[in-house]
């Protein structure tokens, strides 16, 4: 099973040569290169070129590397897709994807600069029209030629244009997010976790994350290297976890098991759908024991 884990996403200013190279040692599954929210308007070329830079010389051993370009429509969003293009980050974070027909214009553009293979779309679900189209955009991800693999919730902005109210119990968030949740899951994509604000208020964190968790997410997008290795734990297969997949996959395994639909473990119905899970599970487990993490 093909899996990378996701479980915590950290956002970096382009702009800021220091905050690059410090991602180097921060022990994030993945990281946002940011040109667009965490840039000012003077300072949108230069960060394309840092961010590119910093992609192309590497060093950020088995990282996951996003680059967030600005919208098409904005006088740097052309210039920075071109850029992000050649440079052949793990990804390129479309941002504001309001209808599949985003995702898909922007992997045209992708390919045509020649992006390598392994460069995917990851789309930003920020607007109420995002929400409102959650499972046209999910199903353009059907389609290998788009290159869409997962969504990224923008809770900040998903609150500010619905006028909601922020609390911590995101009674006005959960809707959002389960539906996007479903829509990813449907056509095979993973889906992260919008940010949380209080960077130095860890017992909230671990809160959020925890209900992420519940509701399915694969991880969470991060705004401070000090949210990490909670958010890493949070996400992570349990040793539990990981014991109990492997007794099933093993049950299963047994001759007298491979045709059947479902079994007894340890006193437990097991079916074929918690094979596949645990399958997932040990994947998982896996691939962060192979970060090293």
């Amino acid at each position: 099973m093909d899996v990378r884990p996701r479980r915590s996403v950290l956002y970096m200013p382009g702009s800021n040569v220091r905050a690059l190279e410090k991602a180097k040692s921060i022990p994030a599954d993945a990281l946002i290169l940011d040109l667009e929210d965490a840039v000012a308007p003077d300072a949108k070329i230069e960060a394309r070129e840092k961010v590119c830079a910093a992609v192309r010389s590497g060093g950020y051993g088995k990282r996951e590397l996003i680059i967030r370009v600005n919208a098409l429509e904005t006088p740097w969003g052309a210039d920075d897709l071109k850029a992000a293009s050649e440079a052949g980050p793990d990804a390129i974070l479309v941002p504001k994807v309001g209808r599949p027909g985003d995702i898909i214009s922007a992997a045209k553009v992708v390919t045509a600069y020649n992006a390598p293979d392994k460069t995917m779309l990851w789309a930003m679900m920020e607007t109420p029209m995002s929400i409102l189209n959650t499972r046209e955009i999910a199903m353009a991800g059907i389609e290998r030629e788009h290159r869409l693999t997962c969504l990224v919730m923008g809770t900040n902005d998903l609150i500010k244009e619905s006028h909601a109210r922020a609390y911590k119990d995101r009674f006005a968030v959960v809707p959002w997010l389960a539906m996007t949740i479903v829509a990813a899951r449907a056509y095979g994509l993973d889906v992260l976790d919008g940010v949380y604000n209080d960077f130095r208020d860890l017992d909230g964190l671990r809160s959020e994350c925890e209900h992420g968790r519940t509701l399915g997410m694969d991880g969470k997008t991060l705004i401070h290297p000090g949210q990490v290795e909670i958010t890493n734990e949070i996400f992570s297969p349990s040793e539990d976890e990981v014991a109990w997949s492997r007794k099933i996959i093993a049950a299963f395994a047994e001759p007298q098991n491979a045709s059947l639909g479902v079994i007894t473990v340890e006193g437990k119905m097991v079916e074929r759908l918690h094979l596949h899970m645990a399958e997932r599970t040990v994947a998982i487990a896996e691939a962060i024991s192979d970060m090293g993490k």
